[in-house]
């Protein structure tokens, strides 16, 4: 297994994503948006375990920087309300990124997956829904939110994990992201935890301060379990 990180911009904003390589055969290519916090050890360990299972990963950083969820939680939400309030950028940062992952060594173009966390899930999200030609896209407890762009065909599988107790994401919400896959054309999945809140992979979740955000084993167990079938149905 390999680790480097690799410097990009832009706007003119200097980013520093990570690469987690497999160390032999790659299946594909996981592009892995973080949550709102930016990349820290726990997208890094999620990587490291895909790498392990076979797919390079590319650990995206669309912040500039990491936040603690602690003590830096309102400058982190501050930060992503200015990268969710320009939906256009946020689809072309994730499009930009898809360009970034094709330019590594060893990537097979038509093998590429993008899966995102909290934050990250809507970014996923709103790349599948740029009709990108990429394999597959994962939303591990995002937000569904659709952006106010013209609807595209969605060209990537969705696969989306959602805690049903979600405080930032109601019932109707889900419904209304079924009938926009739908209406999309996409091939869709919505698997949903029952009795289960935001942030629920991660096990610091409490440390938001958030009634409904904690972290749930039994669903973050279930919820790779899809991922690891759903990479096994894009890659093979």
């Amino acid at each position: 297994m390999s680790e480097r990180t690799i410097t990009h911009s832009f706007g003119g904003e200097q980013l520093h994503s990570v690469h987690v390589g497999t160390g032999g055969a790659t299946r594909g290519t996981v592009i892995l948006v973080p949550t709102f916090c930016g990349v820290s050890e726990l997208e890094l360990g999620f990587a490291r375990d895909l790498a392990a299972r076979g797919h390079a990963c590319l650990v995206a950083d669309l912040w500039g920087r990491s936040y603690d969820a602690g003590s830096e939680r309102d400058q982190a939400f501050e930060h992503m309300g200015r990268l969710k309030g320009d939906r256009a950028a946020l689809r072309d940062r994730m499009l930009d990124l898809v360009e970034l992952a094709k330019a590594q060594e060893g990537t097979d173009p038509h093998k590429i997956a993008a899966i995102g966390f909290c934050f990250g899930g809507l970014c996923v999200l709103d790349l599948a829904r740029s009709g990108a030609p990429v394999a597959g896209v994962a939303s591990f407890h995002g937000l569904f939110d659709a952006p106010d762009l013209p609807p595209q065909q969605i060209k990537a599988k969705v696969l989306a994990l959602h805690g049903w107790n979600d405080p930032m994401v109601p019932p109707e919400a889900v419904v209304g992201l079924a009938k926009e896959l739908t209406d999309a054309g996409a091939d869709w999945q919505i698997h949903g935890y029952g009795h289960v809140g935001h942030a629920f992979t991660n096990p610091q979740a409490d440390r938001i301060g958030f009634a409904g955000v904690a972290y749930n084993q039994a669903a973050t167990r279930r919820s790779f379990a899809a991922l690891h079938d759903f990479l096994d149905e894009l890659f093979g």
